[in-house]
């Protein structure tokens, strides 16, 4: 598979003369975006800088720095007065949100150009995961989604939480789909609560349509009493080097071993 970046230059001195009206030094401010304007977040930092800003690119390796996803983001807590994405819609923005409730949030449109302030719900997205997966307590047949598309259906994730699943004695199906509909899923009228290994932001945004609990795999530990959530936030870290656990793509476990390379062997030889 090949994978080609793309990059998108932006007018970065409008972007800039915003902050600079709409936020007095000293000020301690995250940059954030998507991985096509990735590369004017260095631009942007060293300018405001020099204006007196603390400029900070917090990074959720193997991501770049600043990059961010819709299903994964760095913590950054309360160590800022500020966050700042650049880039238009919200749905990777709300992954910041979500992993950073209290943390104020702003938004830099480049095709608009509007800077404006952003807020989420993070009460109401609690309060509707905490009760999926109340449910999912009482459920003995578990069906496992495994996503079609592209990279998002990891088979060792499936496989980790079918082995979860058996030690608890419960029952599973698994099937592969490349989208997920509530009227698809309504087929299947043996099965619990579903968990599906695609996205977590599907259980996330629209996990309440659904007829029957839709967990994400993090969500399942939960249910199965392996993990809590926590009281701050809620992870979004399904690609991040550092996860909570084997529930997400890039956890240690997941990793191939390591090798130790040969050492060289250099031989020279004399002309005669």
């Amino acid at each position: 598979m090949l994978y080609i970046f793309v990059s998108i230059n932006i007018n970065i001195s409008h972007l800039i003369d915003c902050i600079r009206a709409n936020f007095s030094t000293p000020c301690r401010i995250a940059l954030v975006t998507t991985v096509q304007f990735v590369t004017s977040l260095q631009a942007v930092r060293v300018s405001l800088e020099g204006s007196g800003y603390e400029i900070i690119l917090p990074q959720c390796k193997p991501l770049s720095p600043g990059e961010i996803l819709g299903c994964t983001s760095p913590r950054v807590g309360e160590t800022c007065d500020a966050a700042i994405y650049i880039g238009d819609g919200r749905f990777h923005l709300e992954s910041l949100m979500i992993h950073n409730p209290t943390l104020k949030t702003f938004q830099y449109d480049p095709y608009s150009r509007k800077l404006t302030r952003e807020h989420y719900d993070f009460d109401v997205l609690m309060k509707n995961r905490k009760g999926a997966v109340s449910a999912a307590r009482k459920c003995q047949t578990f069906g496992l989604i495994q996503g079609t598309l592209g990279r998002q259906g990891n088979i060792k994730i499936v496989e980790e939480l079918e082995r979860r699943l058996l030690s608890k004695g419960k029952n599973f199906v698994r099937i592969l789909l490349s989208e997920i509909f509530p009227d698809k899923l309504a087929k299947f009228s043996e099965v619990d609560c579903w968990v599906q290994v695609a996205c977590p932001r599907l259980s996330i945004d629209w996990g309440v349509e659904f007829q029957k609990p839709l967990l994400s795999p993090f969500e399942l530990a939960v249910a199965l009493d392996e993990v809590s959530f926590p009281s701050s936030h809620y992870p979004m870290d399904y690609y991040s080097d550092e996860s909570l656990g084997p529930w997400t793509n890039n956890h240690e476990t997941h990793r191939p071993a390591r090798t130790r390379r040969r050492q060289k062997v250099v031989i020279t030889t004399e002309a005669v």
